[in-house]
């Protein structure tokens, strides 16, 4: 799943492309607004909240919101109107076309359109966003102990405490941290320390498509754990560990390093 600063990097492409120009035509291709029809309204902003994407369009004397969510597979790509598109057409989602380009949505999870005044009731839930003009720090601290039994990979993946953390980024969190990611949130010796961590390896990447959280932008070497289980690990050559966690629908690995991330609970 795309983490937030890739959607954030959505948001931009999405706001420096369309905002202020009118829809010539809109094609929503999910059934519960095949009918919508959002041509010669003005795009007004895109944002991101998150993991989410909120486009507000103004139409006749309403205000729409089209809120989507890439999920595991979505993207948006934005073309010339001569431009082959490149992924499947039975791939898109949702096309929005104005006088110079064409926005296309590809295998979005999240297809929505509500009124503008009513996005609280999709992104209401979100906690204080890491690349957000609203970021809170003691609020996502507040949220994340408010729990401390539950894992800390866990709680760092709950959108709800705090927004734009997928698994990349909470596994190399607890790496650089030195925890493990299944001990709970009550064992991390300094708290406050990874989610600035977190703010910082997003605002790092949020403006560059290669994403990377040791520094070095080479192949293979951008990660310090994610995805590289048994191989060695960058700091002592342990060999990297991987294990499944959640139900089979949702079933996310974990990675880290035994030695330099000793677990400190059992089981």
């Amino acid at each position: 799943m795309p983490e937030g600063d890739t959607v954030y990097r959505a948001a931009r492409l999405l706001d420096r492309s369309l905002t202020g120009h009118d829809l010539v035509t809109t094609d929503f291709r999910v059934p519960q607004h095949a009918t919508a029809d959002l041509s010669g309204g003005r795009v007004l902003a895109t944002v991101s909240r998150g993991k989410h994407l909120l486009t507000r369009i103004a139409h006749g004397d309403d205000r729409w919101t089209l809120h989507t969510h890439l999920k595991m597979e979505g993207a948006w790509r934005v073309l010339a109107l001569d431009q082959r598109w490149p992924r499947p057409a039975h791939q898109a989602r949702v096309v929005l076309t104005t006088a110079t380009e064409r926005a296309v949505g590809f295998s979005l999870g999240i297809v929505e359109l509500l009124p503008t005044a009513d996005e609280g009731f999709v992104v209401g839930h979100v906690g204080p966003d890491l690349l957000g003009p609203d970021w809170d720090e003691t609020e996502a601290l507040r949220r994340l102990m408010a729990e401390p039994d539950r894992m800390v990979i866990e709680a760092l993946l709950d959108q709800r405490n705090l927004a734009g953390i997928g698994n990349m980024y909470a596994a190399e969190l607890c790496f650089v941290a030195g925890v493990h990611p299944h001990d709970p949130v009550a064992a991390v010796p300094d708290l406050r320390r990874v989610v600035r961590r977190a703010r910082q390896m997003l605002d790092l990447n949020k403006e560059r498509a290669v994403q990377s959280t040791t520094g070095n932008l080479r192949e293979r070497e951008r990660m310090w754990v994610y995805r590289r289980d048994r191989s060695a690990c960058r700091r002592c050559g342990t060999p990297i560990q991987v294990a499944m966690r959640g139900p089979a629908e949702r079933e996310r690995a974990t990675y880290w390093c035994p030695r330099c991330q000793p677990a400190v609970t059992s089981g």
